[in-house]
């Protein structure tokens, strides 16, 4: 009421806003800046405007339906299970995109931007960038440790998710009474297979960091068949095809840990931000003009009907969101040829790959009424991190350096300086087998919409041999078992939502 609209440029935390002004016949809608909370709307044809934090509280609403059309497929299997800003996939539904704003009243809705990340030249030192990266980092981090409710933390053993545990524990006298939980998969034991995206697993890293923080920690494992039937809940919960089992194992994580917890800390957008994906610095995956974490088209179209694949032209559309969103990053006059690649990295990082994870994180954690808190997204960090030369942030090629060095003495060395190791994930073939026949009985049903786009000689070929086809087409964890469970979700997708079919 004192500031108007502006006052979102204000604020520092998470947030999907809607204040209805009775004075002015107006509502207000909001998102905070980094698209930690989601806020999804749609204006009818009667005019109104129907909102809320997910896909399904708009269908609650007797005017809207679900629809889909060839743009929805093109989404579904050409930029899937990523999003582009502000599309909700399904015809009529948009987002308010993150750092925006809007108003809507008897002439219609008016969004706009009210935050963005902008380019400026980085003086400060190398030692002065450590200093002030270890004060915002940690500043965020008791920002958000303030709750009504006592807060816990994800402890994976990584950079990023000790960073949070140990600053958190030290605003303790005895961090004994403070929660943490760290997530593996039954089977991993025996079945892990160390590889250039995975070299190793977490565990030892977890007890390193229990005996410098004695937290009470708690182990949590997945086992297969919980993961292959949290496949259909977590469609729901998304209320779209995810990251499959990535997005399953979390949803069960979250529902144990949301019965002693209601709010809990993660080390999510550390990546993003401080560039430590190998698509950052591994110049096979940097180069050409493709997002780095989906360059695999072809694994994408695998299943697809040719004639079906063929008329989505979902090359075309992935190339165009890209391009588009690269010609949008901030960049500064005279900047070498490396600098400016750099920054397009980091920008549809944030833009794209960091939004996927966020919206990961709040489906699967709100779904059991588990507030996720992702201190590493908060506006400061970004825009300042954003300037710093990437030199300093992949300093003796080593990724994340600067973080690292940020943290250096709050860590054991052994966690601060390992190597990355992205979330966790089951090995075990025996899960694979297990979605290779449900997406086999799939197949067979008469009433499956998959018959309908997928080739059935190409589906049984696939489930056959789904090892051959083992390269990631999403991040680093999406291969040929992720493939499986995406159309398993695809299908359950189908069946809960029945979305009308707009084609011409």
């Amino acid at each position: 009421m004192e500031y108007g609209p502006e006052f979102v440029s204000m604020l520092n935390g998470i947030y999907a806003i809607a204040i209805y002004d009775g004075a002015r016949g107006q509502l207000f809608l909001a998102r905070d800046r980094a698209g930690v909370k989601p806020l999804f709307y749609t204006v009818c044809g009667d005019g109104l405007l129907v909102f809320g934090s997910e896909i399904k509280a708009l269908f609650a609403h007797p005017s809207v339906t679900p629809k889909v059309d060839k743009n929805s497929f093109r989404e579904i299997f050409g930029i899937g299970p990523a999003r582009t800003p502000g599309c909700g996939v399904f015809v009529g539904i948009s987002e308010i995109r993150p750092g925006h704003c809007a108003v809507y009243n008897r002439d219609g809705l008016a969004v706009r931007k009210y935050w963005d990340l902008t380019a400026a030249e980085h003086t400060d030192s190398y030692e002065k960038t450590v200093e002030t990266v270890s004060y915002l980092v940690t500043d965020s981090i008791m920002r958000q440790m303030v709750s009504d409710v006592p807060v816990c933390s994800f402890l994976s053993g990584g950079v990023d998710s000790s960073i949070v545990t140990a600053t958190a524990c030290e605003t303790f006298d005895d961090p004994s009474g403070f929660n943490t939980f760290s997530f593996d998969f039954t089977g991993n034991d025996e079945y892990f297979e160390a590889n250039s995206f995975q070299p190793e697993r977490d565990n030892k890293y977890v007890d390193i960091m229990l005996r410098r923080y004695a937290t009470n920690h708690t182990d949590l494992l997945c086992g297969e068949r919980d993961l292959a039937e949290l496949l259909y809940e977590a469609t729901c919960a998304k209320d779209l095809p995810g990251m499959a089992d990535v997005d399953a194992s979390l949803l069960y994580f979250c529902r144990i840990v949301s019965r002693s917890n209601k709010v809990v800390l993660t080390g999510e957008c550390a990546d993003e931000i401080f560039g430590g994906y190998p698509w950052f610095y591994r110049p096979e995956l940097t180069a050409g003009d493709m997002f780095p974490w989906s360059r695999n088209m072809d694994t994408r179209k695998l299943l697809l009907d040719d004639t079906f694949a063929k008329s989505l032209d979902l090359e075309d559309y992935a190339y165009e969101a890209y391009k588009t969103s690269v010609a949008q990053t901030p960049l500064l006059d005279g900047e070498s040829a490396a600098a400016r690649k750099h920054r397009q990295i980091t920008y549809i990082n944030i833009k794209w790959f960091m939004q996927t994870l966020l919206d990961r994180m709040d489906r699967t954690s709100m779904h059991y009424g588990l507030e996720a808190r992702v201190p590493f997204a908060d506006h400061r960090i970004i825009e300042y991190v954003y300037n710093v030369p990437w030199e300093m942030k992949y300093r003796d090629g080593v990724e994340k350096s600067l973080l690292r060095e940020a943290f250096r003495g709050r860590l054991p060395d052994e966690v601060l300086f390992r190597k990355k190791s992205p979330y966790p994930k089951t090995y075990s073939p025996h899960y694979q087998s297990a979605l290779a026949e449900k997406l086999g009985s799939i197949m067979q049903n008469p009433d499956s919409p998959l018959r309908l786009i997928c080739d059935r000689r190409k589906v049984a070929e696939f489930l056959r041999s789904p090892a051959e086809y083992g390269k990631p087409w999403f991040g680093q964890l999406m291969a040929s078992a992720q493939l499986i469970a995406y159309f398993i979700q695809l299908d359950h997708w189908f069946s809960i939502y029945k979305p009308e079919l707009c084609f011409d």
